[in-house]
């Protein structure tokens, strides 16, 4: 039969890339947005920032995630080759040295080591991998999957407070933006703290907060620069 039992973990780094691509695209265009318009930009200047801060964000996110990613990427290969080379060189030594891995983990001595033999007879390299080295296939590097995925989540973010400025015409409210950003966190931080199981107020709490005080900043800041231009 086979193991069709799911975990919540499982899926924890994809969920921890969709709601950080996402956090970032709705404090950050929030927080461009809100820095215009308290500076006193007009409807078509914030709209332009905003086209703007969502393209750089989301290039910035694919860039920054798959340079990120690749070099774990070369470091994962890179080790597996080491130890593809410990392999040939001295079998036997690795098969001790797994054996004192499943002792460190409980298992008695006669059965750590019938443990060892049996998996790596049926593929040492993936034994060491996965038991030694911490590399498993969910959490194998995948460089372009990973900016590509991040750079969605930044644009599907970034568009929920944009909106707030394509939607309505006429003067740029702060108001309207920060409460369709609030509103946006406060249901993306409720979506990913039930999904991976985590306790929903605490992580609606922690978003608020955080988020609140970086669109609270970049207002401060376009009020003050605008005095001096």
């Amino acid at each position: 039969m086979g193991h069709d039992e799911s975990h919540k973990i499982s899926r924890s780094s994809v969920l921890r890339a969709a709601v950080m691509g996402a956090n970032d695209g709705i404090v950050s265009t929030a927080s461009i947005l809100t820095g215009v318009v308290a500076g006193g930009g007009s409807h078509n200047s914030v709209l332009l920032a905003g086209i703007a801060g969502v393209v750089a964000g989301a290039m910035s996110m694919a860039t920054g995630e798959y340079v990120s990613v690749s070099s774990q990427a070369d470091t994962e290969r890179a080790a597996l080759t080491e130890e593809q080379r410990e392999l040939d060189q001295n079998f036997t030594g690795e098969m001790h040295e797994l054996t004192a891995i499943y002792v460190h983990r409980g298992l008695n001595p006669d059965l750590a080591r019938q443990v060892a033999v049996a998996l790596m007879k049926h593929d040492a390299l993936n034994a060491h991998a996965r038991d030694e080295l911490g590399i498993t296939e969910f959490s194998t590097a995948r460089p372009l999957m990973a900016a590509l995925f991040s750079a969605g989540s930044f644009m599907v973010g970034a568009l929920l407070p944009l909106s707030s400025v394509i939607l309505i015409s006429g003067p740029v409210s702060i108001m309207r933006i920060v409460i369709t950003a609030m509103l946006s966190l406060v249901l993306l931080g409720a979506l990913s703290a039930k999904a991976g199981g985590a306790p929903v107020f605490r992580s609606v709490i922690r978003v608020s907060f955080w988020s609140s005080l970086a669109m609270t900043a970049s207002g401060l800041t376009g009020s003050l620069f605008s005095h001096f231009t």
